[in-house]
Formats: C-alpha cells, structure tokens, sequence
C-alpha cells in the first residue's frame, strides 16, 4: 500500500510542477487533424514513469518475469521513453524509432522464452506482437481521458487477474494504475495533459509484455490481456487494415479512428473514454473463474 501511495504522490507530483510550469513540456498543438482547440502539455508520461520507477528497486517482477527477465523489461521500458520523449521533444526518424522498438521487444522476447533461443518463429510472433502493441497504444492518445482510462483500468484489470494466482506479484502492475491515476485526472474531459509518446510507447510495450509473460507462466488465458486492451487493439486494427485497403499513407497522421470519429459524430469526449474504463472493469466482474483456472 505505501509503494502505491507513493508511486502516486510522485505522480501527482511531476504533474503539479508542469501544470505550474507549462513551458517545460512538449505541447501538442492543434491542428487540422486534432480533437482539441488549444496547446496541451504532453508530460503524462512523466508522471507515469517517475511514480513507477520511484518505487521499482522495491518490487517483486510480474508475472512470468523470473530472474533476469524482469530487468530486461525495465531496460527496455527505460530506452522507450528516452528515445520517446526525444521524439516529443524534437522529432526522431521512424526508421530509428522502429529499431529501437524491435531491439527492445527482441530482447523481451529471448528473456521470456531462454529455453528455446533458437525458436525464431516464437520469438518472431513475441516480438511482432509487442512492437504493434507498442504503436497501437500510441495511436490512441487523442482523447480526453481515453488514454489515461486505459492505463489505470487496464494493469488493474491485469494486476486483479495476477492475484487471482496466488503465486503471482501482482503489485508492478498495480503500481503502474496508480501512477496513472494522477494522469486520468488531468486527463479527464477537458484535458488538461496528454500522456505523449514517452508515456504511450513504454504503456503498450509494458502491457503486451506483462500480457505475454503472463499467459506464458499460466496465470490468466491468452484472451484475458487481449480482452483487457481490446478498445484500444481493435480500434487500430481495424483502422489500419482500412487505410492498407485503401491505399492510404498508413504513417501519416490521420482522424479516421473510430474513437476520433465517435467524438465528431456527438459521444465528445466523455462518452468516447467511458467504455475503455468499463471494459476492463467489466471483464473482471465475470471473468474470475476464467482467470483463476486458465486451463479450464
């Protein structure tokens, strides 16, 4: 219980001294594509990663993280936001980004699956799965509240799935929920902060990975982590095989996400952000024997 107070005391911290000083911040600025109408400072993120990484020295790993595997993680969490917070900053080539991210989920993946280093196919699949939840969770920090919904009510959603093992130290993923709850509120329609790529990129790496270790060490289902995010899986999804359909400039930024659309058509914001937090609070409500006994 402290390490979550503090790892929310920290949070709420970083996110205090941006709101007073506002220029510290990259800002995202409105433009012909936006859902906003004015700057807002992209430093959720910070908050996010400082509360966690606040109390990480004293934390058990999550699920399936045995050994060394759990400080790749961290590593790898660690090189995402530096590299991502010089793209808020400044800008950084896709193609680098893109490596960064490959190496990163490489490394996860091999520190998952050490008794098959040879399987190229697993850790290709591993690796492929992560890099493309690391992008779908970027693509959806557009929202009033939507990306801080998902961060708090989806590693809760994962850590209640974790405690349903009694064997698995659900608190790493607990701790990044309460990180977060400093974040959603701020968030929260009218936003007054956006996670930004540093926040967004380490948030999906984290999520596919504790997803992955988890199914793999058998503490929930294949289906619970892929449930748990799927407003933001199955949105990004769809939008991206739609825009491959029609030949569009898939790295351009666009707003024919159903999310963007879903605010233009009337639901605003609020009503947009909702069903990402009820989701995942509905999946635990009916899901606990499923969680409890994957193999059933």
């Amino acid at each position: 219980m402290i390490l979550l107070a503090l790892a929310a005391l920290v949070s709420a911290a970083l996110l205090g001294f941006v709101a007073r000083n506002p220029g510290v911040a990259p800002s995202d600025r409105p433009n012909a594509r936006s859902l906003h109408d004015r700057p807002v400072p992209r430093a959720g993120g910070w908050a996010v990663w400082s509360g966690f990484f606040a109390v990480a020295p004293w934390l058990t790993p999550p699920p399936g993280f045995a050994g060394g595997a759990y400080a790749t993680l961290l590593f790898a969490i660690a090189a995402l936001f530096v590299v991502s917070l010089v793209d808020d900053y400044r800008g950084v080539p896709a193609a680098w980004r893109m490596a960064v991210q490959i190496a990163c989920a490489l490394a996860v993946a091999v520190a998952l699956v050490p008794a098959t280093p040879t399987d190229a196919v697993s850790l290709g699949v591993i690796a492929f799965v992560l890099v493309a939840a690391t992008n779908f969770y970027n693509f959806m920090d557009g929202s009033d509240g939507l990306a801080g919904a998902m961060a708090v009510c989806g590693f809760a959603a994962l850590a209640f799935g974790a405690a349903l093992d009694r064997t698995a130290s659900f608190v790493p993923l607990l701790v990044v929920a309460a990180a977060a709850l400093p974040f959603l509120v701020r968030n929260l329609p009218p936003a007054r902060v956006f996670v930004g790529d540093a926040g967004a990129v380490p948030l999906g790496f984290f999520a596919a990975a504790a997803g992955i270790a988890g199914t793999l060490a058998g503490t929930w289902p294949a289906w619970f982590p892929v449930l748990v995010f799927l407003p933001f899986e199955a949105d990004a999804i769809v939008t991206l095989a739609r825009r491959l359909w029609r030949r569009e400039r898939v790295w351009e930024a666009h707003r024919s996400h159903y999310y963007q659309r879903l605010v233009r058509l009337g639901a605003g914001h609020g009503g947009t952000s909702s069903p990402s937090g009820g989701i995942p609070a509905a999946l635990c409500a009916v899901c606990h024997r499923g969680c409890r006994h994957p193999s059933k």
